[in-house]
C-alpha cells in the first residue's frame, strides 16, 4: 500500500507540476527540397515508423530531416516552423511559413549527386504540399530559416500495439508540445512497472507477457514532461490495434 501511495503521489507531481509547454528555439539557417508527390503519398512510412501519416495525425505537413537534425531518430515527432529566405532567394521563395513534423530521415549521399543531407548540413526534405506553402515548385531547392516550435495536435496520444507474445512493439503517435519521446514505462494489470527500450523511431519495445491484461503507460518527452496513461489498452486487446487516449502533453 505504501508503494502504491508513493507511485500515485509521483504521478500527481508529474501531471500538475510538469505542465510547462515546450519553448521554441532560436532561428537557424538551412535548405529545403521536396519529395513524395502532390498528395504526399510517397511520404508514408519512413524512418520514424509512423506508417500512414494521415491516420497517425500528421497529414501532409511533414519532412525528412538530415543527419544533423534527425539525431538518430531522437527528432521523430518534433515540429519546425520553416520560412523560405526571401533575402537570399527572392525569385523562388513565397511569403509566409509552414510548420512541419519530422517523420522521416534524409540519408547522406557521398556520390556527388547533391549531398544536401550530408553532415553537418541542416536540411529538410519536405512533403510537396508543405513545400509549396513556402516555395515555387520549379525551384527544386531553396534556402530557409527555421526554428523548432511546440507541436499542436488534435485529440490525445495514440498507441498502436504490434509484435507477438513476449514482444510488444508499441508505436506512440500524435504527441503534442515537445513531440518527441525520451522514455516510456509500461505496466500490465498483473505486472509492475518496467522500462521500454526504443526499438526504432517512435516504436518502443517490451519483452513482458502482457496478453489478457489491461496496459498502462508512463511517457516522458524530451523536454522532461511526464504523463500517465492508466489502462489505456483494455484487457481484450489484440496485436495490430490502435488505442486513443484523452490525455495530451
Amino acid at each position: 500500500m505504501a508503494k502504491t501511495n508513493v507511485l500515485l503521489l509521483s504521478i500527481l507531481f508529474y501531471l500538475f507540476v510538469n505542465v510547462q509547454s515546450y519553448v521554441a528555439s532560436r532561428w537557424a539557417r538551412g535548405h529545403a527540397t521536396f519529395y513524395g508527390g502532390s498528395d504526399a503519398s510517397g511520404t508514408m512510412g519512413g524512418a520514424c515508423g509512423y506508417g500512414d501519416l494521415y491516420s497517425a495525425g500528421y497529414g501532409t505537413r511533414t519532412a525528412a530531416l538530415s543527419s544533423s537534425l534527425f539525431n538518430q531518430g531522437a527528432a521523430c515527432g518534433q515540429c519546425y516552423k520553416i520560412v523560405c529566405d526571401r533575402k537570399a532567394d527572392r525569385r523562388w521563395c513565397k511569403r509566409g511559413s509552414v510548420t512541419i513534423t519530422a517523420t522521416n530521415f534524409c540519408p547522406p549521399r557521398y556520390d556527388g549527386a547533391g549531398g544536401w543531407c550530408n553532415p553537418p548540413l541542416q536540411h529538410f526534405d519536405m512533403a510537396q504540399p508543405a513545400w509549396e506553402k513556402i516555395a515555387i515548385y520549379q525551384a527544386g531547392i531553396v534556402p530557409v530559416i527555421f526554428k523548432r516550435v511546440p507541436c499542436k495536435r488534435h485529440g490525445g496520444v495514440r498507441f498502436t500495439v504490434n509484435g507477438r507474445d513476449y514482444f510488444e512493439l508499441v508505436s506512440i503517435t500524435n504527441v503534442a508540445n515537445a513531440g518527441s519521446i525520451r522514455s516510456v514505462r509500461v505496466k500490465g494489470s498483473r505486472t509492475g512497472w518496467t522500462s521500454m527500450s526504443n526499438n526504432w523511431g517512435a516504436n518502443w519495445q517490451s519483452n513482458s507477457y502482457l496478453n489478457g491484461q489491461s496496459i498502462s503507460f508512463m511517457i516522458t518527452t524530451r523536454d522532461g514532461v511526464t504523463r500517465y496513461f492508466p489502462n489505456i489498452v483494455p484487457s481484450n486487446w489484440r496485436f495490430g490495434q490502435t488505442f486513443s487516449s484523452r490525455i495530451q502533453f
